[in-house]
């Protein structure tokens, strides 16, 4: 019975490649998404950290 179930749990580690062209894609997708934003909105977001970043240094210069 304890054999059975050490032989299922290896084969069923065996049979688990993963997923790695999947994540491939997820992983250019999303940096197509990041460069597209980016150059959409380069400007604004800019901006928008300048801003933030001069609102908690104040006038320290981080």
């Amino acid at each position: 019975m304890l054999w059975r179930l050490i032989v299922a749990l290896i084969t069923v580690r065996d049979e688990e490649d993963g997923d790695v062209p999947g994540w491939v894609l997820i992983v250019l997708m999303t940096s197509a998404l990041v460069v597209a934003i980016w150059a959409v909105a380069k400007g604004r977001l800019v901006s928008i950290v300048e801003t933030a970043l001069n609102t908690v240094c104040g006038g320290l210069g981080c």
